[in-house]
């Protein structure tokens, strides 16, 4: 594949040490991001073409999704959603081309994605409902509050390894396969990660719905 597992290009600044080849390689998945999104929308037909067709099959489906873990409000959050989603998805694609590695089989960038969505469950929780929000900490008992904090600190955790360690495994038996038994086994396996690829994203985005979903559903429903 052209590229050493577990091996970065470094920088530091200010004391702080940056993976520049994953900075890189998240740069190019966001530009390819909004290559997409520019293509998806230019030249918009009332009877939609091949391309068009396929986009507006995948927006549905998301919005689908959306509206049935986060309910009605949870439409407002589409944008974020879906780009997550893309995000996701072109980055786990990324390490199948030769050359190019996948910035989610790097830790510091699932762990960050997750990090940034658990966040934003909790900003959405309060904007949602107030100071009332914490007030499942403590249910259903108030000594349960110990054993809501240790899961809600495990969150970003299982979120970020599971992504993070099902990219890097993949990359991993890749070349390892590519090395042993040349063409044939490497490319069925090329087929199924471009499978796993999509399972992860779409599993990664899901369990940010619900959580979030969770902070914004009314409690009466």
């Amino acid at each position: 594949m052209g590229h050493e597992i577990g091996v970065h290009t470094v920088a530091q600044v200010a004391g702080l040490t940056f993976n520049m080849d994953t900075l890189t390689m998240t740069w190019i998945s966001m530009a390819v991001v909004i290559l997409l999104a520019v293509l998806a929308t230019r030249k918009v037909a009332l009877v939609p073409g091949n391309w068009q067709s396929i986009m507006e099959m995948t927006m549905e489906w998301l919005h689908e999704q959306m509206e049935s873990a986060m309910g009605p409000n949870g439409r407002k959050l589409a944008p974020l959603i879906i780009s997550l989603f893309l995000f996701l998805l072109v980055a786990n694609w990324l390490g199948l081309i030769p050359g190019f590695k996948s910035p989610t089989a790097d830790l510091n960038t699932t762990l960050g994605l997750a990090l940034m969505m658990i966040l934003l469950v909790h900003v959405l929780g309060v904007m949602n409902k107030g100071l009332k929000y914490f007030k499942h900490f403590f249910e259903p008992y108030i000594p349960f509050v110990v054993i809501n904090i240790i899961e809600e600190l495990a969150k970003p955790i299982t979120l970020s390894f599971r992504l993070f360690g099902n990219i890097l495994a993949g990359e991993v038996l890749l070349i390892i396969l590519g090395l042993l038994v040349p063409y044939i086994v490497p490319t069925a396996w090329l087929a199924f990660s471009v499978f796993v690829g999509v399972i992860q994203a779409f599993i990664f985005t899901m369990l940010s719905m619900s959580y979030i979903g969770n902070s914004i559903r009314d409690d009466n429903h």
